[in-house]
Parts: structure tokens; sequence; C-alpha cells
């Protein structure tokens, strides 16, 4: 009895550390927070902090397709600025690279005001709010409903937790991450829109804002995708091995819409680093297929899929996937227990902290050792410019 009762209290512990853990995640560092005041304040009175961005001379390349477009949806300027730099800094042609950083209209002036100070001769960088974008009503309207489905796939998710009803595994821990406030985040969800973001353009590299690139990442531009709208890792252990989860880890396949179109078994692609093909995305209208099953999961109860972008987005994209080397992306640092081997972080041209161990945040400090060297370069300097606010 005395075994068993100590066996449950063990089991307790590590919910709530986990839960704990997780919620430390959720906040934003006091440092980071003052680094954006200082640069609204920055943006106010100096000059150069309001400078054109990009200069006048370089706005033609922000549509010329001879040029690598990077594209950012990101409200973290610390984070828009390591993968901006690090990308640059391992670049073999950095004067080809044109990153378009899409913010919110409250992080528009610190965002604007950091690359506008510290200006990147080799490289155009363009800073864009939401609120500088003409929406036409259709888009509107359809922004608007993406957003109230999420938050309500959130609610229905939220009210259907009992801590009880848990174990220390891994449906836990999923419950958990699905309730992130990330998932109810609009510029996350905007990344299905990128055509209409970027009506001007035909391939893009989107990069989330917690990765870092160790390695030269120009040739994604002449990948051939084989018609497909998005190329994604796959794989980076095996041909029988998930790097992520599987399609049953997002997906609810009791339920007959989900279990008579998906495999069970799939391997989930990774988001983070993906290449995409915009005119392919637009002759299958992606974002309307996305709309489509957003209307059913609504339909169906709300139970179609876990909150996130990620599961509706594996929905949409099916069969429009182009598998690409596993060495581009590794995914998984930032998580309590990772399992990814030194050596494999090392080959990676882009890591990506896709747990909730960000690099700006205390509980990101032990990760610092299981990644390469780029990666621990570019996390000290984040820590170097937290430390100086």
């Amino acid at each position: 009895m005395q075994l068993l009762q100590m066996e449950r209290k063990v089991q307790s512990a590590r919910q709530r550390e986990s839960i704990y853990w997780h919620l430390a995640s959720h906040g934003v560092p006091k440092s980071l927070h003052c680094l954006c005041l200082k640069l609204a304040e920055e943006y106010a009175v100096n000059a150069m902090a309001r400078s054109r961005l990009p200069p006048p001379e370089y706005v033609s390349r922000l549509a010329d397709p001879s040029f690598h477009h990077l594209v950012l949806l990101t409200d973290n300027v610390l984070a828009a600025s390591v993968v901006v730099s690090s990308t640059i800094q391992n670049s073999a042609n950095p004067e080809k690279l044109v990153f378009h950083i899409v913010t919110d209209k409250k992080t528009y002036t610190p965002m604007h005001a950091w690359f506008a100070i510290n200006s990147i001769k080799s490289a155009v960088v363009e800073v864009k709010g939401l609120h500088q974008y003409d929406w036409s009503q259709e888009a509107n309207v359809g922004v608007k409903e993406m957003l109230e489905i999420h938050r309500l796939i959130w609610k229905h998710y939220y009210n259907n937790l009992k801590e009880e009803d848990f174990e220390y595994d891994g449906a836990h821990k999923r419950y958990i991450e699905g309730l992130s406030p990330s998932s109810l985040s609009l510029l996350n969800h905007l990344r299905v829109y990128i055509p209409e973001l970027f009506p001007e353009l035909n391939r893009i590299v989107f990069l989330d804002d917690d990765i870092v690139v160790q390695h030269d990442i120009s040739s994604l531009w002449e990948l051939d995708l084989n018609g497909k709208v998005v190329g994604a890792v796959n794989s980076w252990c095996g041909d029988d091995c998930c790097p992520g989860r599987k399609y049953s880890d997002y997906l609810n396949f009791s339920h007959p819409y989900i279990s008579s179109n998906f495999d069970h078994d799939h391997c989930a692609w990774l988001y983070g680093m993906n290449i995409f093909d915009i005119e392919a995305w637009r002759r299958t209208n992606m974002t309307a297929t996305y709309h489509e099953w957003l209307q059913l999961s609504l339909k169906s109860g709300l139970a179609l899929w876990s909150p996130g972008v990620l599961p509706p987005s594996l929905i949409a994209f099916e069969g429009h996937v182009h598998p690409i080397d596993p060495s581009w992306h590794v995914a998984g640092l930032g998580d309590q227990f990772p399992e990814v081997h030194r050596e494999i972080l090392e080959a990676a041209a882009v890591i990506h902290f896709s747990g909730p161990a960000k690099p700006w945040l205390e509980i990101g400090l032990p990760e610092r050792h299981s990644m390469g060297p780029e990666g621990r370069r570019f996390c000290l300097q984040s820590l170097l410019i937290l430390s100086s606010v």
C-alpha cells in the first residue's frame, strides 16, 4: 500500500513538473519586453530607426524572382534577429537574400527600429505590419473565420481537459502543448495565407522564428518539388521512423471523416523550415481546402484534431508535400527530453527549437549543450543582447 501511494506521489509530481515547465515557457521574459520598449522609444526619437526598409534602391528586389526570398511571421524581435543573422552569416551568397518579416501592429515599431538601426548591408530586409496590408473583404472574412474556429477548437480541448484522466505519458504532454498560446496566435495561423501576403512571389523559404541556420541553404531555391506545393522533412531517423510524430498524434482517428481519409501511421512532416512553390499553391487552392476542413470541423463538434497550426495543415496539404533530405531540418530541440544525436545536429542546415524551451528563456539554457556550434553561438548572442537591456 505504501509503495502504491509513493508511486502515485511520484506520478503526480511528474505531472506538475511538466505543467509548470510548460507554463514557464509561455511568459514573455522581462528583458525581452524591455528590449521592445526601448526599441519603440528609439523609433519615436531617432530618425535612423524610422528609415525606410529596405532603402529605396533595393525596393525592386522585393518582387524579383532572381533573388532568394525568405518569409518570417513573428512578433519576437530577438528571435527574428537570430534567424536573419544566422542565415546571412552562413550563406555562400548573402547578397541574394531578401527577408520578408511580417509582424503585428504592436511589434511593428520595435521590429522596424531594430533592423533599421542594425542595418545589414549584404542582404535586404523588409519589415511589414499586418495593419499595412490592404486585405480584400474576402480575405478579411476568411481570416476572422479561421481565428474564431481555432479559438473554439482550443476552448473545446480545454473544457475536456481533466487532470485526473491523464497519466504521465505522451497524451498528457500533447494536451498541455495543444493548449499553448501559440495555438491561438494570428501570426502562426497566417502562414496558410502566404499566397495572399505575397502575391508577387512564386517561391519562398518559410522560417519559424525559433530556428537557427547552421549552414548555407541557398540550394533550397533550386530544389525540384515535382509539382508539389511544399518541400518538407519527413524523417531524419530512418525509413521507418517519424522524426516528430505520426498523424495519429494530431488527428482524431475515432472520427470517420479522419479515419476514412488519412493513414493513422503516416509520418507528420515538419513545419518550421519549408520551401513553398506558391504558384503550385495557387493552382491547387490549398487555402480554400484548409477552410473547407475548418468548416467540417465546426460541423463535426470541433473534435477532428487537436489545437495548433500543424493538424489542419496536415489535412489541407495532404498529397502536396515533397519530402526533402533530412539534413535540411532537425526539430525537437527545446524539449525536456531531447533525443537527437550530436552528429545529426552538427550536420543539420537548420536546427529548430520546436519544444517549449526557447533559447531566449531561462529554461532553455540546459539545451545549449546538445546543439551544434552555430546554435550555441547564436543562443549566446541572444543572451548577450538580453543581458545588455
